[in-house]
């Protein structure tokens, strides 16, 4: 592998990083109701831990209210159980083959545990982000010891200034998203 092939490698992991925070960041409530609020909730179904979204459709009729549609209705007991254990604050009522859970404004006590969490949850990826420069800026150095790639070591400093820069600049997106996400919480 070589200079090119290890930047880019090194950018499209970070990308995927960037991209599992905000999708992590889709679950914590923020007042309205949303369907990635619930979606990546196991349910055990069968045995099998089992994520809601593909064992019920689930839709946001009002901005406070969410509901769900299980495509098996044997299933809706179990859906209330992983619901309510699931530890969202939410109160999940059966009726008529669909649940309906409305989702109640947070308490400002709630909104700061919200904001610490999203912290947390931007710390845990940036330090995913720095990771990946880590393992770029070792395998960088790998090069240069292995004389066959002919690496120099004024291409090695340059190839770390770019893996710099790459995590300098996925750093930057993962702050703007938990700054979004802090203000969304804030203001809900």
């Amino acid at each position: 592998m070589d200079v090119d092939e290890t930047l880019r490698n090194c950018g499209q992991r970070m990308d995927k990083s960037v991209q599992y925070f905000q999708r992590e960041l889709r679950g914590i409530r923020t007042g309205r109701a949303t369907t990635a609020l619930i979606d990546y909730i196991k349910v055990d179904y069968y045995g099998s831990p089992t994520e809601l979204r593909e064992l019920a459709a689930v839709s946001a009729p009002e901005p406070t209210v969410l509901l769900v549609k299980p495509f098996d209705p044997s299933a809706q007991s179990n859906i209330i159980k992983a619901l309510e254990t699931a530890d969202l604050g939410l109160n999940p009522t059966p009726g008529g083959g669909t649940i309906r859970i409305t989702v109640p404004p947070p308490s400002t006590e709630r909104r700061k545990q919200l904001v610490a969490q999203v912290k947390k949850m931007t710390e845990d990826a940036r330090v995913a982000i720095r990771s990946e420069r880590r393992d770029a800026n070792k395998h960088i150095d790998q090069l240069v010891k292995d004389k066959s790639t002919h690496l120099s070591e004024d291409g090695a400093k340059t190839a770390k200034g770019e893996v710099e820069t790459l995590t300098k600049t996925h750093i930057e997106k993962i702050d703007e998203v938990c700054a979004k996400k802090a203000a969304e919480i804030e203001e809900a």
